[in-house]
């Protein structure tokens, strides 16, 4: 009986497991969500809706601007900016590319994930870098022509837990 039991807890949870895997993934593109990309041109339209149809509410000026996918819906994606503000982008606006934005002032980004080797950089405040790769406390960053390591906490683009190789 116990054995009974105990099986059918564990298909229980597989059945919620799968179900919960699957209500995380685009419908689209089978994709994770969320997740993040980038803007790939110097503007985007942010509309109300998933259509052209649907009114303009902003325009994001910033190419390689980092923006979290929350949604999909045929072409569109729901995306949400650092502050988060959003709508829905054409994905054609989009790339898999994957950058950060530099949340302190005068970010320091050092040789080696490690606060104690050499600084390589300091990134101001609002500075797009691209994600180069992240552990699980440190992100390389690339920006300007400068290459260093930055603890997580201090950009925007790439969630606590994430690890890029």
């Amino acid at each position: 009986m116990i054995w009974k039991a105990w099986a059918g807890a564990l298909v229980a949870l597989l059945v919620a497991g799968a179900a919960w895997a699957a209500e995380n993934r685009g419908p689209v593109t089978n994709l994770p969500l969320p997740r993040y990309v980038s803007l790939k041109t110097d503007q985007g339209n942010v509309r109300r809706g998933p259509s052209l149809s649907h009114r303009i509410d902003w325009v994001y000026k910033r190419r390689d601007m980092p923006l979290e996918v929350t949604a999909e819906y045929g072409h569109w994606r729901r995306v949400r900016d650092r502050d988060g503000a959003g709508g829905w982008v054409h994905y054609a606006l989009l790339s898999g590319v994957r950058t950060a934005i530099v949340e302190q002032d005068m970010l320091q980004i050092h040789t080696r994930p490690d606060k104690e080797s050499p600084v390589a950089a300091k990134l101001e405040l609002g500075v797009i870098a691209r994600l180069e790769e992240c552990g699980p406390d440190w992100c390389e960053l690339r920006a300007g022509g400068f290459r260093g390591w930055a603890p997580k906490t201090a950009i925007w683009g790439v969630d606590p837990d994430e690890i890029l190789e």
